[in-house]
């Protein structure tokens, strides 16, 4: 979903021919053997295998084609005994077993189903997607899901045009759940509050690590130990320079005409929610952003994206390509490589933002 999260990809079709395979597959191995190998286990899995791969009337189908051949290969070899009942019988058996098995693996589905649209409606009234355009900013936005089964992360991105500037903000809230989406929406909503009466950056980011501290106070459990990285940066109404405040999170990079520069900080600092600010704590990095540049952010699950060797994704080679000077085809081309790196699953869910200043 573009400026959104990513839709999960359509069930491969491949599986439901299995069924019709194995009754293929038994057919043949008779025919060829004139009898000789007994083909009647194979029939028989049929039912069971379409049971997983098809819906309550292809099982029964599935169980009425086997039946058939069955019959067919009985009369192709000899007549019919009475012991042959038996056989015919347990067929039918196994038939009705596999039709309850389909029902209730669809229920199943059906309630897994629902599950991950409940989360997913939570996710996003939670963090829903920003604006196309900020100020002289072109923005795009996508939240990759690692697994369906748990949609529901703790990554997080926001971006408010104040008097003081446009702020933006990307996080990752340590651990999943429940949990993780309380902490997310405390931050996001301390973060709104913030941009619009702290006049600097570094209230800003003062506020974040309360808002985080207040959290941990008030959890039990694994919440108490929670913490999140996160950038805040900020562009003047002028637009004169980049500021930028990062706590332990993955740089960003501007990206500008096959040229990635990451915006690395001057001096490392821990995330929210391990460590109180005061006073002149908040360090921030000055950039100067040139017209038609793209500043990237992301989370964790980019950048520590592992492939078959367990060696970790690197955005900057796929930026330093030519690429229009689009968010959205900027982070299509993260996706696209991400996911080649990977072998088509990511490890951990992962947010990207991008923001392309007007030239």
């Amino acid at each position: 979903m573009r400026n959104g999260r990513t839709e999960a990809p359509a069930r491969e079709l491949w599986p439901r021919w299995l069924p019709a395979v194995v009754i293929a597959g038994a057919f043949v191995l008779d025919v060829a053997t004139q009898g000789g190998v007994n083909t009647f286990p194979l029939l028989a899995a049929a039912p069971g295998v379409a049971a997983s791969v098809l819906s309550l009337g292809g099982t029964i189908a599935t169980g009425v084609a086997v039946n058939l051949v069955g019959l067919a290969l009985v009369y192709l070899e000899r007549e019919p005994v009475r012991q042959d009942v038996a056989a015919f019988s347990s067929l039918v058996l196994l038939t009705v077993i596999a039709a309850v098995l389909n029902v209730q693996l669809t229920w199943n589905r059906q309630q897994l189903r629902t599950s991950r649209e409940v989360a997913a409606a939570v996710q996003h009234a939670v963090l829903p997607d920003p604006p196309r355009r900020v100020g002289r900013l072109s923005v795009a936005s996508r939240y990759e899901v690692a697994h369906e089964e748990a949609a529901i992360g703790g990554d997080l991105f926001a971006i408010h045009e104040t008097d003081h500037g446009i702020r933006m903000l990307i996080a990752d809230v340590r651990g999943k759940g429940l949990e993780a989406v309380r902490t997310v929406n405390a931050l996001l909503g301390s973060f709104h509050e913030a941009c619009h009466h702290r006049p600097d950056l570094p209230g800003v980011v003062r506020q974040l690590e309360d808002r985080m501290q207040e959290v941990i106070r008030r959890s039990s459990g694994a919440e108490a130990e929670s913490f999140a990285t996160a950038v805040v940066a900020e562009l003047p109404p002028d637009y004169s320079g980049l500021r930028i405040v990062n706590r332990g999170h993955a740089a960003p990079l501007l990206v500008r005409g096959g040229r990635v520069t990451p915006l690395t900080p001057s001096t490392p600092s821990l995330p929210l929610g391990l460590g109180l600010l005061h006073g002149d704590d908040v360090v921030v990095d000055l950039f100067d952003p040139p017209a038609g540049a793209t500043l990237v952010l992301f989370t964790d699950g980019i950048n520590e994206a592992r492939d078959a060797d367990g060696v970790f994704f690197d955005p900057v080679p796929v930026l330093s390509r030519p690429l229009p000077a689009d968010p959205d085809a900027v982070l299509d081309a993260v996706l696209r490589a991400v996911l080649r790196h990977t072998g088509g699953d990511l490890q951990d869910d992962a947010a990207l933002f991008a923001a392309t200043l007007d030239e």
